[in-house]
């Protein structure tokens, strides 16, 4: 199929989501889209393109590949897709000796398997790769490994409910590590109920986590409620107290106030390593979107009059908008004589220049194309 064919098949797949928000098409729009999609796929198997992930990075390879599994992981309903994914990607590692892609892939192969009840193969899998990665040292992923291998053999025979919350509360800490907070809330949450039905001390700390993914998944309205519940008031005290402060300081958007939280809850937040990593990130965060705001309305400012406004000293404000500038968070230079930060405009995107690019591309493979052609004619 040549480049043609290609981008008959792209615009008339981009044609059906266009007309799939009319009613009156959107059964034919979808068998359209349908047809495209199963075309290109076998299109793109018939012309056996994993040789082109040799040609560019390992980490832009790795990159790739954990996006598509993680994309189609997103449909509902699609596990047994997913496991089938995963063993052609093992399969692809292994030929290619991609060994750091594989164990992740390997990893997240046991998880769903472990999900799908096959226990069996999931053990032999995890327990491979848990001596594969001791020996490499990867404490991350030999946690999460040995991890899956619990919560599997967890799974497959009867163990104490307080063994099991042990077993959430530790995935939870690993998934809210990774900023999965969602996946991580649920886990939490599982820790909290085996531990609240024991009178665990632990019930306190599931809880004060499951609040601290509320907070970093911008959800910090609901903290209140989750305090005021039938369960959470049976734990009301500065643990929580100091959690709900957080929340408050997030939701006003108030780097002062959370600059007071961390100062009076020093303890409860600072101390405890698993919710001081996560606020640095959120404070971080918060600062960048006030930095943001100030400087919005401005095209010259003075560093002095920002960090007035911000209450911060100048030496940190100045090291903030350098890393965003730097990060390209915003278009801008700082002049350290005048002591000034200069905005400059967003540039327009030219949408000609790509497209040009791309036909000229385009083009350039339709001549290749026609060359081989007229070769085999001439031969």
């Amino acid at each position: 199929m040549n480049v043609c064919e290609k981008g008959i098949f792209s615009l008339v797949l981009s044609a059906g989501f266009k007309h799939s928000n009319c009613p009156s098409s959107s059964s034919e729009a979808l068998r359209i889209k349908e047809q495209a999609i199963s075309n290109l796929s076998d299109l793109l198997r018939q012309e056996k393109r994993d040789p082109f992930f040799s040609l560019i990075p390992k980490a832009k390879t790795a990159k790739i590949v954990r996006g598509s599994i993680d994309a189609v992981a997103k449909i509902p309903g699609t596990s047994d897709l997913q496991i089938s994914l995963c063993r052609e990607m093992v399969q692809w590692t292994r030929a290619e000796k991609r060994t750091f892609l594989r164990q992740r892939v390997e990893a997240r192969l046991a998880a769903l398997l472990m999900e799908n009840k096959d226990y069996s193969e999931a053990l032999t899998i995890i327990s491979g790769l848990v001596k594969e990665v001791r020996r490499l040292d990867d404490k991350l992923l030999l946690a999460k490994a040995a991890l899956t291998a619990a919560r599997t053999a967890a799974n497959a025979i009867y163990v104490p409910p307080a063994q099991q919350g042990t077993i959430d509360l530790q995935s939870g800490i690993l998934h809210s590590e990774e900023k999965v907070y969602k996946t991580a809330y649920s886990y939490f949450f599982e820790a909290f109920e085996a531990f609240n039905a024991l009178e665990d001390p632990r019930a306190i700390f599931s809880l004060k986590y499951m609040l601290l993914c509320k907070i970093m998944v911008n959800e910090a309205d609901d903290v209140a409620g989750i305090i005021s519940s039938k369960a959470g008031l049976h734990y009301v005290g500065v643990e929580l107290d100091a959690m709900k402060s957080v929340a408050d300081a997030h939701s006003k958007r108030s780097l002062k106030f959370f600059e007071t939280a961390l100062r009076d809850y020093k303890a409860q937040l600072e101390e405890d390593p698993i919710v001081h990593r996560h606020l640095s990130s959120l404070y971080d965060t918060l600062l960048e979107q006030n930095l943001c705001r100030l400087i919005e309305p401005f095209s010259r400012v003075e560093i002095d009059y920002i960090t007035e406004l911000i209450e911060l000293p100048v030496k940190h404000v100045e090291k903030k908008l350098s890393q965003m500038i730097l990060d390209k968070k915003f278009a801008g230079t700082l002049d350290q004589g005048a002591g000034c930060l200069i905005i400059f405009d967003d540039p327009k995107a030219d949408a000609i220049f790509p497209a040009t690019l791309e036909t000229i591309t385009n083009m350039g493979k339709l001549v290749d194309s026609l060359y081989l052609r007229s070769a085999k004619i001439m031969a």
